[in-house]
């Protein structure tokens, strides 16, 4: 695959970074375009990591997979005067890309993989919204070690558009860190233990939802166990008067985990619990609450945090 990649960092990068930081700090908001000039938006992080920083860049480049190279290059190299950092990790080193009609491929190494999932998160939207930019890219797939990118639950992101980041006119920042309390069982499957876990997610996404994400995608913490199937789909939350109502598809009902039948049950509405205005949980399946989880945990009632279920433990 690395045959297929158009262009040379190594060959390219002390000249580009040159070129960008001189054109991002002498753009001006009130300068026009020169002819045959065109603007664009490299996005950067804030300081804290908590949110993408749009920065103009203006080139007369026109092929497009040198536009591609130097855009990159900027991405990778902050300028000094900016009070931003860069989406992408010191420890994840960028290798090349590949086109293939509109979809651009971008090809890292493994060490990619080892940025937290909220920063991971908003790299990915920084390159896709960087990128698609660029006439002919609509889409941008992402590669680590030659594989492509895996989501926390372990299937391929796949093509990105700059769509899947943005839910409106204005929301370039429209991601948020959250710290949240997730209950997952140990070995023996018999309680809980609780997680704590930053994560990064678009703030048009309620809060109870990012939880049921969250502990469906599984444990981070070593010696813990999931609670959940990976294939349980969430298809409804919502919440009225401190309750929190679910609406699972079926996968929920055929969780064949090894833990005790309780154990997915106040996984969720101990985690929920945790959230503040939730004080009971009311579980269905399919838009219905008549059946009973694994035969045994009638569905018709409002669950309630139960502590009795919660190890000793939960550092």
């Amino acid at each position: 695959m690395k045959r297929l990649w158009k262009w040379s960092v190594l060959l390219t990068a002390l000249l580009l970074a040159g070129v960008c930081s001189l054109a991002l700090t002498g753009c001006s908001g009130t300068r026009e375009l020169e002819e045959g000039e065109k603007a664009y938006q490299i996005y950067y992080l804030n300081t804290a990591t908590t949110r993408m920083v749009p920065q103009e860049y203006r080139t007369k480049t026109q092929d497009t997979d040198q536009l591609i190279e130097e855009l990159m290059d900027c991405f990778r190299h902050v300028p000094a005067d900016l009070d931003c950092q860069g989406a992408l990790s010191d420890k994840a080193v960028y290798q090349g890309f590949r086109r293939d009609d509109m979809v651009l491929y971008l090809f890292f190494d493994n060490g990619y993989t080892s940025m937290k999932s909220g920063r991971e998160i908003l790299c990915r939207a920084a390159l896709v919204k960087t990128l698609t930019q660029v006439e002919g890219v609509d889409y941008v797939s992402i590669y680590t070690g030659d594989q492509p990118l895996m989501n926390t639950a372990g299937m391929p992101v796949g093509m990105m558009s700059a769509s899947d980041f943005v839910d409106s006119v204005s929301d370039v920042n429209a991601y948020e860190s959250t710290e949240l309390t997730l209950y997952f069982t140990d070995q023996s499957g018999e309680k809980l233990y609780a997680e704590k876990r930053n994560v990064m997610h678009n703030i048009n996404t309620s809060a109870e939802k990012v939880v049921l994400e969250e502990l469906i995608s599984g444990p981070e913490q070593w010696g813990l166990k999931p609670t959940l199937d990976p294939s349980i789909k969430v298809l409804n939350v919502s919440v009225n008067e401190n309750v929190c109502y679910l609406n699972f598809d079926g996968a929920f009902l055929s969780n064949a985990l090894e833990v005790k039948d309780y154990i997915p049950i106040y996984s969720i509405v101990n985690s929920l619990s945790e959230l503040t205005g939730i004080s009971r949980v009311q579980i269905a399946v399919n838009g219905s609450q008549e059946m009973s989880f694994r035969d045994s945990i009638p569905l018709n009632t409002a669950f309630e945090r139960n502590l009795d279920y919660i190890g000793g433990n939960e550092n």
